[in-house]
């Protein structure tokens, strides 16, 4: 008792407590988008083989445009974490306008850039059938990821705080919308029509749409006004919109490159075979069910280092890190443990109706292996997560740019076009390259974190 005493692990109770009270309704906000992406996939590859390999790179290649823009309407919730922090709530209306209007410009983007399917997926190399139901499936998620962004920019407002509950309730009750929906118009259940993987995206998109509706009807309320001025601040800010511009862009480039190395290495398996891509786009789906929650425990990093260096405390921003990192160890000791005892249970929820035991036994030996290379690689990538999240927190977007646009082109694309390309490779020495890319994107955040640069950088400006 001497040695120890009270005050010690009172405390460190305390601080592990705030860390989840933040973080893990972001962890199960974000796990339900990828629950949304999970279940259509599941629903596509038992409803045929075509379909589950055109989700995955149409999926992906419209989740990079996506997200460039969903990133910068995110890093609102630096800004706001930072205006928490020093006290200035009546900034977080003026931040929250400059979020809708970046969405609306997003909306009109992605629309446009939705008629880039058909050249886009005559240039992957996939067999015709394929590419036809990539097109239908990137073009409608593109329509409508405007809803997307908006919904990302309201959802600051409250995670920007440490108010993380109503982010996660509102996820919650679109995820719930979308499964049964989901099934519904993929396979024409009930008193719908059957459309196949038409209807797996106009089911995400209703889902984007009641997620952004009911955050507007959360926000936009008399006390909300009164303590936030949501209403009040609704001028256009050049400044605030600029900055915002400033130093979410970069940090948004850093995933689009993180995304896009991702997107490539999809689209290369796909020229290996029909059968490889399939496989790796089911373990890809599980991988990404299991890790998303760290997506979560990314931003609650942002918002907690945010809001401590907004008041002026890097040494919190510091204890927050180490106590996250030590959250996130305790989780993926789960995802191993998973991963390498319980593969084949995962990858039989994607057995096609009508496909023969024998047949599908084949994909699941390649699963196998490929979820145990998961099982090595998500130990560095969840501790890569932590990293970035405490870099972008403190406004340090520019390095993440760099460093890691340099590593995806590097380390991942140029290597995975010339294996494959070049010597014909197979999918396992293709999967390698995914390990090597994340060991290097590991290795260069914590370098980074280490040598505390990022407790120099001033993100927000006086408070009018």
């Amino acid at each position: 008792m001497t040695l120890f005493g009270k005050s010690k692990p009172t405390r460190l109770t305390k601080r592990y407590r705030q860390v989840l009270k933040v973080s893990l309704p972001l962890m199960v906000s974000v796990s339900t988008t990828m629950v949304m992406e999970f279940t259509d996939r599941v629903f596509l590859a038992r409803y045929s083989l075509d379909t589950i390999a055109a989700a995955m790179p149409a999926g992906i290649t419209a989740f990079l445009f996506i997200v460039f823009f969903q990133g910068v309407a995110s890093y609102a919730n630096v800004f706001i974490a930072q205006y928490t922090g020093s006290g200035a709530p009546r900034r977080i209306g003026a931040v929250l306008w400059q979020g809708i209007y970046f969405s609306i410009l997003a909306a009109v983007v992605l629309a446009g850039l939705s008629m880039l399917a058909a050249p886009l997926f005559a240039a992957s190399g996939h067999p015709a059938e394929i590419q036809h139901l990539e097109i239908v499936y990137f073009r409608v998620l593109l329509f409508g990821a405007g809803l997307n962004v908006l919904g990302t920019a309201f959802s600051c407002f409250f995670s920007g705080q440490g108010l993380t509950r109503a982010v996660m309730v509102v996820h919650l009750v679109g995820t719930l919308f979308n499964v049964p929906l989901d099934y519904a118009l993929i396979n024409g259940a009930w008193f719908f029509p059957e459309l196949g993987i038409l209807g797996a995206g106009l089911a995400t998109v209703s889902a984007w749409a009641l997620v952004a509706l009911l955050f507007g009807l959360l926000i936009f309320t008399k006390e909300n006004e009164r303590r936030f001025q949501v209403r009040g601040r609704q001028r256009f800010e050049p400044d605030l919109f600029f900055r915002l511009m400033r130093f979410g862009i970069p940090g948004s480039v850093q995933f689009c490159m993180d995304v896009f190395g991702f997107a490539f290495f999809i689209f290369m398996v796909g020229r290996i075979g029909k059968t490889e891509l399939a496989v790796t786009n089911m373990v890809m789906s599980i991988n990404s069910l299991a890790f998303m929650p760290m997506m979560g425990m990314s931003l609650g990093t942002s918002t907690l280092v945010g809001q401590a260096l907004g008041a002026g405390r890097p040494e919190t921003a510091v204890e927050t890190t180490r106590l996250t990192l030590h959250l996130v160890f305790a989780y993926i000791s789960v995802l191993l443990l998973v991963f390498v005892l319980l593969p084949e249970p995962l990858l039989h929820l994607f057995q096609p109706r009508g496909m023969d035991g024998g047949e599908f036994e084949k994909i699941v030996g390649i699963g196998v292996i490929l979820l145990r290379l998961v099982a090595v690689y998500i130990f560095f990538d969840a501790q890569y997560m932590v990293y970035v999240g405490v870099l972008k927190g403190a406004g340090d977007t520019r390095f993440i740019m760099w460093s890691i646009g340099s590593l995806s082109l590097l380390v991942m694309a140029l290597p995975i076009w010339i294996m494959v390309h070049c010597f014909h490779a197979g999918i396992f020495p293709v999967w390698g390259c995914v390990l090597a890319f994340i060991f290097s994107l590991f290795a260069v955040s914590r370098w980074r974190y280490r040598t505390g640069r990022w407790k120099e950088i001033r993100l927000i400006g006086a408070s009018p």
